[in-house]
């Protein structure tokens, strides 16, 4: 039996955009002539997948249809939420679906992950395949590359099979915590599942009947149209609003892991996508793009929506302008060399691998007083990302009229 690939798709990407009102949700930004979700369509494509089945919401109907059109995908279905209730009403209202079979496995992939190494991952999924069982679930581990705060994490004992139970879940800890879960084999928790449709109602039935129940009366009422079942609005407004870690795994006995050591990201900071554009700067890369200054030179490697990334060259004591900008801020990860930073008040040093935020309206600069080049991947976010939003206060090669 093939696996289904149920895609949830209804992200808002707020943490990418603070403060605004009106932006785009992650899985659509365009990042070169490519998607998050365009990239998830990509890797269903294989034989070992069934058609998808995306849930997401009228706000994003539109957008879902137009790549479902342009990367060829003809069979598939769609689960429109008439709210936003959390993941666990989410994979619950798609498995429900009475044309999956009950022993049917469901692989369900968040629409914003970027996986490399995809044969690797596929070949993990079909592998286990013959592990399934009716109440069991499977989650996907990634190895940790850093002790990072932003995800959260999880450690596992062998069992009988040789398969890794889950025996503690991490919520995204502080960093020196997450050195010592890393020393434990721990693995950054990717949420991403992998379990039989029997296996999703049996632990809704157990854990969380109150959903289970308001869900099915929603599908039950569901129209359907042009593959897409419009849940029932009334019966989904009584679902509790939940995250499927909260409403299941916390609380189901038999949570098993496989553990990936494949690049993968959310990309759910300016950090993560700075270092996106900072693996892949060769393909982005165009002579035409590069601009000098005195203090060494940048290159525009991505003009996107609302966001500019540049990679800054910071010759040896080369110091960039004092400065502000009214229209918008600025995300730096070094990538190189050991730059001074001014940011307000504040006077510090920078190594490779650390990150900044510059808020809008903040007086900083870039000093490099060693030999050694700097290089900086810059992430720049606001309304307008051109030269002429600079406010000088010194600078050292007279540009201050």
């Amino acid at each position: 039996m093939k696996i289904r690939p149920v895609i949830l798709c209804g992200g808002a990407g707020n943490r990418l955009w603070p403060n605004q009102k009106k932006h785009q949700a992650k899985q659509f930004i365009n990042f070169g002539n490519w998607t998050l979700l365009g990239k998830t369509l990509e890797r269903v494509k294989t034989s070992i997948f069934d058609d998808p089945i995306i849930s997401t919401n009228s706000k994003y109907l539109k957008q879902v249809k137009q790549h479902l059109k342009k990367h060829k995908i003809r069979k598939f279905k769609i689960v429109l939420e008439p709210t936003k209730r959390n993941t666990a009403p989410a994979i619950l209202s798609t498995a429900l679906i009475k044309d999956i079979p009950n022993e049917q496995p469901l692989m369900f992939l968040a629409a914003d992950h970027l996986i490399e190494k995809v044969s690797l991952f596929n070949r993990a999924i079909k592998k286990n395949q013959k592990n399934l069982t009716k109440s069991n679930i499977f989650i996907f581990g990634i190895k940790p590359t850093t002790p990072s705060s932003e995800f959260g994490y999880f450690l596992t004992k062998k069992i009988k099979g040789n398969i890794d139970k889950v025996s503690r879940f991490v919520e995204k800890p502080k960093k020196a915590k997450a050195k010592q879960i890393i020393r434990k084999k721990g693995y950054w928790n990717s949420g991403m599942f992998y379990l039989r449709k029997d296996s999703i109602i049996n632990n809704f039935k157990k854990y969380q009947p109150n959903i289970y129940r308001n869900c099915n009366k929603a599908l039950i009422k569901a129209k359907y149209k042009s593959n897409v079942y419009y849940l029932n609005k009334q019966s989904f407004n009584q679902v509790t609003a939940k995250s499927f870690d909260y409403a299941v795994l916390e609380k189901a006995k038999e949570i098993n892991a496989i553990k990936l050591d494949i690049p993968w990201s959310d990309l759910g900071s300016w950090k993560e996508i700075c270092k996106m554009y900072g693996r892949n700067k060769k393909k982005y890369f165009k002579k035409k793009n590069v601009f000098y200054r005195p203090w060494g030179s940048y290159v525009n490697l991505f003009d996107g929506k609302e966001f500019l990334i540049k990679e800054l060259y910071v010759k040896s004591k080369g110091i960039l302008s004092l400065q502000k900008h009214h229209h918008r801020a600025e995300h730096w990860v070094v990538t190189q060399g050991k730059p001074k930073i001014t940011l307000n008040k504040r006077y510090f040093t920078m190594k490779p691998d650390e990150t900044i935020f510059v808020p809008l309206g903040s007086i900083h600069r870039i000093e490099n007083p060693y030999k050694k080049p700097v290089k900086i991947i810059e992430a720049q976010v606001g309304s307008i990302l051109k030269e002429t939003d600079i406010v000088r206060y010194q600078d050292i090669y007279g540009r201050i009229k």
